[in-house]
């Protein structure tokens, strides 16, 4: 029996709820978009004012006028002044372009690990990929210390095939053994011990500046940022954004709706897989290779961005990235201000706050575990 033909009132009343439903969806888009936004005038001018911040006389009025001189092109003329614009622009602006941006690439490829692993407890960290690229660029700063140009794309290389390996070895065993999600945690805490303990042994056979510059990546830090390393990680940033972006409606197949699902939607899984593993395991290596070991922002950045802005990766992606840039900047901060005049690492400011984080997700989510 055939269902009976809708009259001309009742197409029009459906036509009217589809209307409507697309209204919704544009204003709920919207309203995201101007979260977006306000995340983002918000995380700019906390950038700008942390550049006041330790030793050295800089005042807001001081940053102003080097922000304004450093547009215009004119720089000052007074001896003293001339002090303060060379101390933001050559020491503060780097550093705080650097925590920016670290951690904005450490919390997208937070955000790529717990989609596409399907697993809101992994990250570069959890996974041991942080670890790993920390040792690699400690090998190579082992045998390349000194030696100009070279030391920086042997760090980063080194960091680079590392983080690489180390994330084959824990995806490889994940598929062949059908690791749950606790599981594959525990791989990841063996792998950074191990990694860890290899950086350690690198200590013994170090020179006294090697040894130096050793410990430094086994704290995470931003001092010592350069142009160099600020400008890098822009550039790669630029060039990874938007196409993680552009794959963004695929991440959300495969993390809400499954392997099989997402294939049947016309993702080729396998493939966007590796890619935006790589491109995760890429933009950690490089960030590492600059700072060192920095835990937690991959972790604790996409779970705060989820929070506010929910789990569409369309608008998570950009907004963990902010969130992440902004958790390291207040640690950097943070770890000027609580022991100054020393400088306390950013690593141990952002651990000291990711771990107990981290150990309430664990807690929170036990009963979801197999």
């Amino acid at each position: 029996m055939s269902a009976p033909a809708l009259d001309d009132a009742e197409i029009e009343q459906i036509a009217e709820i589809e209307r409507g439903l697309a209204r919704g969806r544009r204003r709920h888009g919207l309203g995201k978009l101007l979260v977006l936004g306000g995340a983002v005038a918000v995380t700019l001018v906390v950038t700008v004012l942390t550049l006041q911040i330790g030793a050295g006389g800089i005042t807001p009025q001081v940053v102003v006028d080097a922000l304004v001189a450093k547009a215009t092109g004119v720089a000052p003329s007074d001896a003293q002044e001339l002090r303060l614009f060379t101390t933001v622009w050559e020491l503060r602006v780097p550093r705080a372009g650097l925590a920016l941006l670290g951690g904005g690439a450490l919390a997208i490829a937070g955000v790529l690990f717990q989609g596409l692993l399907r697993n809101p407890l992994v990250s570069p960290f959890t996974l041991g990929i942080a670890p790993a690229a920390a040792f690699g660029a400690a090998l190579a700063l082992l045998f390349v210390q000194g030696q100009g140009a070279s030391t920086t794309s042997a760090l980063v290389g080194g960091a680079l095939v590392t983080g690489l390996g180390c994330a084959a070895i824990v995806l490889g065993l994940a598929a062949t053994k059908k690791m749950q999600p606790t599981t594959l945690i525990l791989l990841g805490i063996a792998l950074t011990q191990l990694f860890t303990a290899l950086t350690a042994g690198l200590q013994y056979i170090a020179n006294e500046e090697t040894l130096a510059a050793i410990v430094r990546w086994t704290w995470g830090t931003v001092n010592g940022a350069v142009w160099y390393q600020v400008v890098t990680l822009a550039v790669l940033l630029v060039v990874a954004v938007p196409y993680v972006q552009w794959r963004s409606s695929a991440v959300n197949a495969i993390a809400f709706a499954g392997d099989d699902a997402a294939r049947s939607l016309g993702v080729p899984v396998s493939r966007v897989r590796i890619e935006l593993i790589f491109v995760a395991v890429l933009i950690t290596s490089v960030t590492i290779s600059f700072t060192g070991i920095i835990g937690f922002v991959g972790l604790v950045g996409p779970h705060i961005a989820r929070l506010v802005i929910g789990a569409d990766h369309r608008f998570l992606l950009p907004f963990s990235a902010l969130v992440g840039g902004l958790l390291l900047v207040v640690a950097d901060a943070v770890g000027r201000i609580v022991l100054a005049p020393a400088l306390v690492p950013v690593g141990i400011v952002d651990a000291l706050v990711g771990a107990p984080v981290f150990l309430y997700l664990i807690l929170a989510r036990k009963r979801s575990f197999g």
